[in-house]
């Protein structure tokens, strides 16, 4: 299989760099998003690394409030 694209760090990443980096191709090959994503998928699946859905960027952890942060030493 012959691919067409430019990796981004100039070189085909391993599995793991590949499941850790937001991005596998150089972007400057691109004119919109949409290609992009469509051709980072298929690079993703080549690799046999899982797609990136849209909230992977999202926190699993809640945020707490600020109230709750800012005890005051006094009330222990």
């Amino acid at each position: 299989m012959n691919f067409k694209y430019k990796w981004k760090n100039g070189y085909m990443p391993s599995r793991d760099e590949a499941a850790r980096s937001k991005y596998l191709l150089d972007a400057s090959q691109f004119d919109n998003s949409k290609d992009r994503n469509q051709a980072e998928e298929q690079v993703r699946k080549r690799l046999g690394v899982p797609t990136r859905i849209p909230d992977d960027d999202r926190s699993i952890l809640p945020h707490a409030a600020q109230e709750e942060n800012s005890l005051d030493e006094n009330q222990f």
